[in-house]
């Protein structure tokens, strides 16, 4: 299947390791030209020059912190210098700490705010002016399954990433009019480097390798196993593309199965 993205130009944010850097290289691989940006300037010159050797594609590295007004203004500024224009924006960042209500400053809360939220607004902001001049444009938020289903221990991202989908919910309809879709997408347990971590911290606990609790993690994924990085990149590419042309403020969960609410 063509999925018509030859000569488009993508901003992946958070595009140096795990989703993001997935979401880039998927992009890069159906003839995208994608703009990669993350704080560790060699992380992601590194990570950009493996998509790039592998794809064939053009991918302009740019070191940027999301929660940053001045830095997404650069990205997306070098980005229009260089292609031309944002026809796909894949809004990303790391997610809040873990910890309980009482554990958390208004600092805390603040820090969470400008990270997950309000890095989305002002990336989207931004884009916004080049996909009305061309009445094209995909939007795709990367959140979490916490917007479907709060997780134990992560009272930061249960508390404001639904704030994203309902933001992009909102912007489904005013933006469908000149036919740019908005959607939030909701990994659940997929092998990054953060699970991984979690994972670690999780098997030396029970006193199991990594290995040794793999299965404990999966128990409760219908599919019985954790979710890759480029499983969760499949289902954003196809987002962002021409195929998609009728799915917009919809919040669709990759997670095996894991969410078992019906909404």
């Amino acid at each position: 299947m063509d999925l018509g993205l030859k000569g488009k130009t993508a901003v992946v944010a958070a595009a140096s390791k795990g989703l993001g850097r997935a979401c880039a290289q998927g992009l890069a691989a159906e003839g995208a030209r994608v703009t990669m940006c993350a704080r560790s300037e060699a992380d992601l010159l590194l990570a950009a020059g493996e998509v790039r050797d592998k794809t064939n594609a053009e991918v302009l590295a740019i070191p940027a912190d999301v929660t940053r007004l001045a830095d997404i203004e650069r990205l997306v500024a070098k980005t229009v210098e260089a292609f031309g224009g944002v026809d796909i924006l894949v809004a990303n960042a790391g997610g809040p700490p873990a910890g309980r209500f009482d554990q958390m400053s208004d600092a805390e809360w603040q820090a969470a705010f400008e990270l997950t939220l309000l890095s989305t607004v002002r990336l989207i902001r931004e884009v916004l002016p080049y996909m009305r001049k061309n009445r094209w444009g995909r939007i795709l938020s990367i959140q979490s399954s916490s917007v479907k289903q709060p997780i134990d221990g992560l009272i930061l991202s249960n508390g404001i990433r639904p704030g994203v989908a309902g933001m992009s919910k909102t912007l489904a309809a005013e933006l469908g009019k000149d036919n740019i879709l908005i959607n939030t997408v909701c990994p659940g347990r997929i092998l990054t480097d953060r699970l991984r971590s979690n994972l670690v911290r999780r098997a030396r606990e029970a006193g199991k390798s990594v290995e040794e609790y793999l299965p404990t993690a999966a128990a409760e994924i219908p599919l019985g196993r954790i979710g890759s990085s480029e499983e969760f990149a499949n289902v954003v590419v196809f987002l962002a593309s021409e195929r998609a042309s009728y799915v917009t403020g919809a919040t669709i969960q990759v997670d095996g199965g894991l969410v078992r609410g019906l909404f």
